[in-house]
């Protein structure tokens, strides 16, 4: 009777771990999301619109930082490679149609 009152007892406490262990998981919001297929296609768009935006911003100020680098290592004058970046910069400021 006590080795079942001990086995009722560890039964109920792995039951309580494993019930926290999915809480943490949020795995009745994912079912809940899956459940409504349209609030799952507004998340994922909303979350690619977001990821598209990011990259978009992030290059257009990596390539920024990257061209105005090329300004300065062209007012030192440097022999050689001055020339080969005025060359590049006069070819991306043509196309984009700021002389």
């Amino acid at each position: 009777m006590e080795q079942e009152a001990k086995q009722a007892e560890f039964i109920t406490v792995q039951m309580e771990k494993l019930v926290r262990h999915l809480e943490s998981l949020r795995i009745a919001d994912y079912m809940e999301l899956l459940q409504r297929p349209s609030r799952l296609i507004f998340v994922n768009l909303v979350a690619g619109i977001a990821r598209g935006l990011g990259i978009a911003l992030g290059a257009t100020l990596v390539f920024a930082l990257v061209i105005e680098l090329l300004r300065r290592l062209i007012l030192l004058n440097i022999p050689g490679i001055g020339a080969f970046i005025a060359e590049v910069i006069r070819i991306v400021e043509a196309r984009n149609g700021s002389f």
